[in-house]
């Protein structure tokens, strides 16, 4: 059956093309027109008007009105478009409407700005979510409202699910590629999450949600893509906002933020500087087999408290009629002190009998420092859409820590055994993209581009060991490892539309891959990989049917993707967790490659069903060793299994947004088969996971909202442990004061407390099982007030102004 489904998918492509291509040519062009006025039916001169196709939102024309406030258009007859308005001294507006025979001509009225800007009042109505071509758009308005930095912001975001080791999953259960404004950010999952828990909440402008990403994105983005968009200086005049905020669970969260935006009508430019002291801890609770006839139980409880200084900037400006520049970056501070008291009992089971008893401590203090500097230049081609994007973008990371560690033995008595040591990893990444877009005739958008990124790691440690008052060189544990990445790109990709609504959009991306890594000391473990690959991208869709006023659209998606083992995974090091367990890379990893096959549909651009199949070769996966045959020392690393297939199927219902009551409610089912060698011995392992997710919104009344939303997942997966059903419910009630400037939201997280799972993993030499839980119930507060000063501007001065920020 389940080889049926994927034969079944790959028909369907050829299907679908071969029975709608006939049926769609020939699609009718008429005029339409749109003419803009004021409150008074007075016309509105020189409005800027901007017309985007709904199937296809690369197509954009932007055209400024006449005196008499019409613009004229070429539209497709029954095509679905977006319009934008933006006038100076006038609300910025957006409208959908439906080209027909009977109606080619729209009028649209707005409002007049304040002066003073103390209120912004926006009457078209921002769905959560809505779909922009081959991506989710997730407006995180009411998210912000109740976070404390980005990574809640995420933790709220329907459809995404951040594991406890901050992994984001979207379809799959192989995490998501995460980039800041396009760029990856190329760290591990857990640096990822501490940059955007480094993150201030109200700097994110949107949330793009990639699940099939196109051969212009990465062939490194399996799981797809999560790209948070920040803001910038967008609104007339200088605005900003003071936020800050305070959390209580075990332990207690506090921050103070200020955001600074300044935009004339040519130049934008915005500041943000954010200050966060952090705690929480985390309790895992482990049994492993020890050895024959012994078990070992282990208690270990983690307090995480840290210092975040954060800060973004940029400015964007015209240079002539048709260049657009960019330039943005961040940088951010961690100064942490993690410590970690774990309390070890090995037991002789048959007898019942306390062999040894111990507990070790461990303390982390360091810092973490990240900065990022990117400038895009952006050339508008003509006004059907075309455009030449260039992209230069920088990052360093620079991560020290002074670990210390004691074991006081109880059973038996013997001396204090402990050690010391200190590490320092530096990154280096630079990153060049070149994107052109060409919008042809009959319908044909041709996309090319290329990219090429260089990345340099170096990490030293340098460790001791103490016994009995002697302290010596721990040779094991003293470390140097380089590694070098280079990957070059390029792409090819073109989208066709036939006939009224049938979007076709193939494509090849090649990639060459160049890695080399290199441990100097204690020994030599050089390796070094040179490979280039090709990764296809087809993908089709067509409205199917209309349901009321709904339209239907089917979309069907192949491609091919790669995952390269990053830099943690690689490095040969040991980290010290206790003295049964440690971490330690594997610089023998493989990369692997997955073929996807995706049927999806949306209703009115929001995606309500999926189903799709993840084929994975040579998979490379979190496995747990026993470090010799008396398995009483253990290592957690990565290691190339063999293969898995993944079959995930995935539903979204939702309540319309614009009355009182908003609702997102969906469910995810994966089934992941893994089938390969696990400390060479044969592997079968299959599990199936529920997930299901809500966001729900109600309006008490015009400046109080209340929301709710959470998730739980029903036996859960990760990699090869299986977990028990967990979940979290959240809500949050947010009411605006002094004429809407000021915002206050009281939340609560995880009410019921029932984010938390027990464990086990059965695989191999490995028989374990336990229980984790953090501090994830919390009561917060946040307030932030938001103020503005409109500078006069002249009434011949035409520029097109993206839309103000909501308030709450």
């Amino acid at each position: 059956m389940k080889k049926e489904l994927v034969l079944i998918l790959r028909k369907l492509f050829f299907v679908f093309l071969l029975s709608n291509v006939a049926a769609h040519l020939g699609a009718q062009v008429i005029p339409v027109t749109i003419k803009v006025v004021n409150a008074k039916k007075e016309p509105v001169a020189f409005a800027t008007i901007s017309v985007t196709n709904r199937v296809d939102s690369l197509q954009i024309i932007k055209i400024v009105a006449d005196s008499s406030g019409i613009a004229k258009f070429n539209l497709k007859k029954g095509g679905q478009y977006t319009i934008s308005i933006s006038s100076i001294n006038y609300q910025p507006l957006e409208k959908g409407i439906i080209v027909s025979s009977t109606q080619s001509s729209f009028h649209f009225s707005l409002e007049a700005a304040s002066k003073t800007m103390d209120a912004v009042v926006i009457t078209a109505q921002k769905p959560l979510m809505h779909q922009e071509d081959d991506k989710t758009v997730v407006d995180p308005e009411n998210l912000v409202a109740a976070s404390t930095s980005g990574y809640e912001v995420l933790e709220k975001t329907p459809g995404l699910f951040i594991d406890q080791d901050g992994n984001i999953y979207i379809s799959s259960l192989t995490p998501a590629t995460v980039q800041i404004n396009g760029r990856e950010m190329k760290m591990s999952a857990a640096d990822v999450a501490t940059m955007l828990k480094n993150l201030p909440p109200n700097a994110i402008s949107k949330i793009e949600i990639v699940r099939t990403p196109s051969a212009k994105y990465d062939a490194s983005s399996t799981g797809g893509i999560v790209n948070v968009v920040l803001k910038k200086g967008v609104k007339i005049g200088m605005t900003g906002s003071v936020n800050t905020g305070w959390q209580q669970g075990n332990y207690a969260n506090e921050f103070i933020g200020f955001n600074l935006n300044n935009n004339d009508g040519k130049k934008s430019s915005f500041i943000n500087l954010n200050y966060g002291k952090r705690n929480s801890y985390e309790e895992i609770v482990t049994n492993r087999m020890f050895a024959p006839d012994s078990l070992l139980a282990q208690n270990a409880f983690t307090t995480y408290p840290s210092d975040v200084y954060a800060a973004g900037y940029g400015m964007a400006w015209p240079m002539g009629k048709k260049w657009d520049i960019d330039f943005a970056g961040n940088a951010s501070l961690n100064d942490f002190d993690n410590k970690t008291d774990n309390r070890s009992v090995i037991q002789k089971i048959s007898a019942a009998q306390t062999l040894a008893s111990n507990l070790s401590r461990v303390t982390n203090s360091g810092s973490s420092f990240y900065i990022s500097n990117g400038i895009e230049g952006k050339l508008k081609i003509d006004t059907a859409g075309s455009e030449w994007k260039n992209d230069l973008f920088y990052t360093y990371s620079n991560n020290k820590s002074d670990q210390f560690f004691t074991t006081l033995y109880d059973i038996p008595v013997i001396p204090v055994f402990g050690g010391d040591g200190s590490s320092n990893n530096n990154r280096n990444a630079f990153t060049a993209k070149s994107d052109l877009v060409l919008k042809m005739k009959k319908k044909f958008t041709l996309e090319t581009g290329g990219r090429i990124s260089v990345y340099d790691y170096k990490s030293t440690a340098d460790y001791f060991r103490e016994s009995g008052g002697i302290r010596e060189k721990d040779a094991s544990r003293t470390n140097t490892f380089n590694y070098n990445e280079n990957i070059n790109a390029l792409y090819l990709q073109g989208s066709q539309t036939l006939g009224k609504d049938l979007v076709i959009k193939f494509g090849t991306r090649v990639e060459n891959t160049n890695m080399k890594g290199e441990q100097i000391i204690p020994h030599d473990t050089t390796f070094s990989i040179h490979r280039t690959d090709p990764f296809p991208y087809i993908y089709l869709s067509k409205n199917i049917m209309k349901i009321a006023s709904w339209e239907l659209r089917a979309y069907l998606v192949y491609r091919r993707t790669i995952s390269r083992p990053v830099y943690d995974q690689l490095n040969p090091f040991p980290k010290y967790v206790d003295q049964y367990l440690s971490e330690v890379g594997n610089p023998s990893l493989r990369p692997q490659f997955t073929q996807n096959y995706e049927a999806n549909i949306s209703v009115d651009e929001r995606p309500i069903l999926a189903i799709g199949v993840n084929d994975t070769k040579d998979i490379f996966t979190n496995v747990i060793y026993q470090a010799d045959s008396s398995q009483r020392q253990a290592y957690r690393t990565y290691d190339n299994l063999g293969k898995n297939k993944e079959w995930y199927l995935r539903g979204l219902g939702a309540i319309p947004p614009g009355g009182r009551y908003f609702l997102v409610l969906g469910g995810q089912y994966n089934h992941n088969f893994y089938q390969g060698l696990y400390e060479n011995k044969p592997l079968s392992f299959k599990k199936g996971t529920w997930t299901f997710f809500t966001y729900q919104t109600f309006k008490l009344d015009k400046r109080s909202v209340i929301t709710v939303n959470g998730f739980i997942r029903l036996n859960g997966q990760q990699q090869f442990y299986e977990l028990t059903s967990f979940g979290s419910l959240n809500t949050s009630v947010n009411r605006k004061f002094m004429k809407d400037k000021l915002v206050v939201t009281m939340s609560l997280s995880d009410i019921f407390a029932t984010n938390k799972n027990n464990f086990n993993i059965n695989q191999g030499s490995v028989k374990a099982s336990g229980f984790r839980q953090s501090d994830t119930r919390r009561f917060g507060v946040n307030l932030r007030y938001n103020f503005g000063i409109r500078r006069k501007e002249e009434n011949n001065n035409m520029f097109n102004v993206e839309s103000p920020e909501k308030t709450n």
